[in-house]
């Protein structure tokens, strides 16, 4: 598989409008970086597809107007949840929103694609309210590690997951994960951009935890696929 490197040029279609309640992730570059890479992906028509981490439910709907046959959209908010399900109806879209994690998706499994942009910004507290869709623990992984390491059981034989995240959140240990879990995975699609807020507020921490380097202040989104033979 190809690396396809977008740092240049803007990600297409154009952006959609989405109904966003208060607390809810708004979808940013990881979003439609990874709309992209499902774009690129070859998804086969009537795919069953699987977006977890939800939030708006962008990535269900670019799969769902992409052909898939049906999409389960699951998240932990209840308003991300809300918004999938007019965003969807809205639309005419055949999304179907999930509460919960993992397990919970693993129950309606397996999937022929994955789409997965979870929390992954490092972070010295635990997270609490909307900043759950985004604070992932000291070393980012805390959502990371669990997802590649059960990602057999969620996708089917043959199918694949699209995973986003942040270089600063160890692209490596989630390719060696994925790989220990006996899928295919490299990446294949990447985007440097500035930091957000919330990763300027906490640069001081990202250097002495020796995430960035000193003055960093750019950072590089990439997309990981992992197959499963």
């Amino acid at each position: 598989m190809t690396a396809i490197t977008s740092s240049a040029r803007p990600l297409t279609p154009a952006r959609p409008w989405l109904l966003r309640p208060p607390g809810v992730y708004r979808p940013q570059d990881d979003t439609w970086l990874l709309a992209s890479a499902l774009r690129a992906s070859g998804m086969p028509g009537g795919a069953r597809v699987l977006d977890l981490c939800t939030g708006t439910g962008a990535l269900a709907l670019t799969a769902a107007a992409a052909g898939a046959g049906s999409v389960t959209a699951v998240d932990i908010s209840r308003r991300a949840l809300a918004a999938v399900w007019a965003n969807a109806r809205l639309r005419r879209l055949p999304v179907r929103p999930v509460r919960g994690g993992l397990a919970e998706a693993a129950r309606g499994g397996p999937f022929d694609v994955v789409l997965a942009n979870p929390p992954y910004v490092p972070c010295p507290v635990p997270a609490t309210g909307a900043a759950r869709a985004w604070d992932a623990g000291p070393d980012g992984r805390i959502v990371l590690s669990p997802v590649c390491s059960e990602a057999p059981s969620l996708v089917a034989p043959g199918g694949y997951l699209l995973l986003v995240q942040s270089a600063v959140s160890g692209v490596g240990e989630s390719l060696d994960q994925l790989r220990a879990a006996g899928m295919t995975a490299a990446v294949v699609a990447s985007r440097f951009i500035p930091f957000g807020p919330v990763m300027r507020e906490r640069a001081e921490f990202l250097a002495a935890a020796g995430l960035i380097t000193a003055g960093q202040r750019h950072e590089e989104l990439v997309v990981i696929r992992a197959d499963r033979p």
